[in-house]
């Protein structure tokens, strides 16, 4: 049961960072917005939410939610062998 509460709780960070990436404006606004938006995009992947979901909902890149979600360290390189 845990479980799908844990998916409800992404779902809903995710639709709150579509809301706050909708919805900003102005320049002080706009930084407090993404602050805000970036700590829902983090809470709703860490809830189980894939990258690709988020990037779709919030018509943000893939590479740009990934790296919100690191933290703002750019995500890790695939190597081809």
């Amino acid at each position: 049961m845990a479980r799908t509460w844990e998916g409800v709780a992404g779902r809903l960070s995710l639709q709150l960072a579509v809301l706050l990436h909708r919805t900003v404006t102005g320049r002080a606004a706009k930084r407090r917005h993404q602050h805000w938006r970036d700590a829902a995009l983090r809470a709703a992947h860490r809830r189980g939410v894939p990258v690709e979901v988020i990037a779709s909902r919030t018509r943000l890149t893939q590479r740009r939610v990934r790296t919100v979600v690191t933290g703002g360290k750019p995500p890790p390189v695939d190597e081809a062998a």
